[in-house]
């Protein structure tokens, strides 16, 4: 048997540098996004290191870099995608 995946328009966000100093200097959220560990300079603004993971409703954590998009599901969940699997997998709709 064979199948075609139903056509669901998704919300998702690209993960950028930018965004990623918002939430680690600034405190600002990114849906679905947590910051598990990070070593700043908080004066400076420098980042040494971090890393931010997504947890799923299935129970997985997983990592997410810049450029990996954040897919948010059918039930608000979110998950990551990496970039070369978006631009597989989904294109761009007229809002």
């Amino acid at each position: 048997m064979k199948f075609r995946k139903k056509p669901v328009v998704i919300e998702a966000y690209q993960l950028t540098k930018e965004m990623i100093e918002g939430l680690l200097f600034d405190k600002k959220e990114l849906p679905g996004v947590r910051v598990s560990s990070s070593h700043l300079h908080p004066s400076s603004r420098v980042i040494y290191s971090y890393v931010l993971r997504i947890d799923t409703l299935e129970g997985e954590t997983y990592k997410v870099d810049v450029g990996d998009w954040i897919i948010k599901g059918v039930k608000g969940e979110f998950y990551p995608c990496k970039p070369d699997i978006f631009e597989a997998t989904y294109e761009k709709v007229d809002a």
